[in-house]
């Protein structure tokens, strides 16, 4: 039993630093071009990025060794402070808009997205307050009120994606805490109203939806980012380009170096690759679930399972969007895209998941 517990934990260490090494390398690649048109630089994405990985990786290593990530009153602090950001980042002057959302706060050359905080504290938060509930005890609707707070704060920025991880992630959680099927088939009718009043909200959105059935109908408009990555993809075939040959990346993708990093991957790396990618998010998918389900407590293995689906959750959606599968919105791929708060995220996540394993005496 010890060696395949301690193989789990080398599993998802391995897979956690490989794919954040192969995003140094890729962010390095994808961004060259992108740096020296815009900032007269072509490596000022791969030197900021490697500087959050080390903090990340850092602060990972932080909380994987702290006792403080076992308690609860460190979850409801970290809840509480994000809230406090993600009201900041509202405000005039503090805030600062980028493609057309106001969702950074900028610290000179750095700046953080406070909805990235807020997935893995909501987790935290409601893993700790389930923590002593099962079965039909389970529901309480302050469970709801910790999800809705800040999903409305994030949609005022406006950040769909952000959001959608976030309720997603949050509502595996509930599954996982032993909330009813039929609660689950009622809020899916409550969310298809939310969507098509999303939809009513910000028209835009109606016209992502068009070009995601057909991108070929606006192809320098709402269709333009689908069929550029498709044009990455495509061409790599078996092998690729070769790294550092994307054609893609000389301004066709808009910032290739975010969310449609996994194009550039396929374009460079071709078939071989991308599935070397794919392959290593299955196996800390394996690894992460083989973690929870040996934690002791469910404190734990709520803590484990909600982080790890919150990382695979968002990557499926990340992979499903550069390859047309799902409709454009902005999201990272874990550990990989280039961008401090989104790494960072991501760590604080994998550390916590290497926190709750069986030699830990977690309740």
């Amino acid at each position: 039993m010890r060696s395949l517990e301690a193989k789990l934990k080398t599993s998802f260490i391995v897979s956690a630093v490989a794919l954040s090494l192969i995003g140094l390398a890729f962010v390095h690649s994808a961004g060259s071009y992108w740096g020296a048109v815009h900032y007269a630089d072509s490596s000022p994405f791969i030197v900021k990025q490697a500087i959050y990985m080390a903090v990340s990786v850092g602060i990972g290593l932080i909380i994987m060794k702290s006792p403080l990530t076992s308690s609860p009153k460190t979850w409801t602090a970290f809840y509480v402070l994000t809230i406090l950001l993600l009201v900041a980042v509202l405000i005039p002057g503090v805030g600062a808009v980028r493609n057309g959302s106001q969702s950074w706060i900028a610290f000179g050359p750095f700046s953080i997205q406070p909805a990235e905080f807020i997935k893995v504290a909501l987790i935290g938060k409601l893993a700790c307050n389930m923590s002593n509930t099962s079965g039909k005890g389970v529901f309480r609707f302050s469970h709801f009120g910790l999800i809705l707070l800040p999903a409305i704060l994030i949609m005022l920025q406006p950040d769909l994606g952000s959001a959608v991880i976030m309720i997603v992630s949050a509502f595996v959680m509930l599954f996982i805490a032993g909330y009813p099927i039929r609660f689950f088939a009622f809020l899916g009718l409550g969310g298809i109203g939310a969507f098509i009043a999303l939809i009513a909200a910000a028209p835009y959105r109606l016209e992502r939806i068009k070009s995601y059935v057909d991108p070929w109908n606006d192809p320098l408009g709402t269709g333009f980012q689908a069929i550029q990555s498709l044009f990455a993809i495509a061409p790599g075939g078996l092998v690729g380009h070769g790294y550092g040959n994307s054609r893609q990346k000389y301004l066709y993708l808009p910032e290739p170096q975010n969310d449609f990093i996994f194009s550039i991957i396929s374009e460079e790396s071709g078939f071989i690759g991308a599935t070397i990618v794919l392959l290593l998010f299955a196996v800390l998918l394996a690894s992460t679930f083989g973690i929870a389900i040996r934690a002791k407590g469910r404190h734990a293995f709520l803590m484990v399972a909600g982080m790890g689906s919150m990382i695979i959750f968002q990557t499926f959606l990340n992979v499903g969007v550069v390859s047309g599968l799902l409709p454009v919105t902005g999201v990272t791929l874990p550990f990989i895209s280039y961008g401090g708060s989104s790494l960072m995220t991501t760590w604080i996540a994998a550390g916590t998941i290497m926190h709750f394993t069986v030699s830990k005496k977690s309740s």
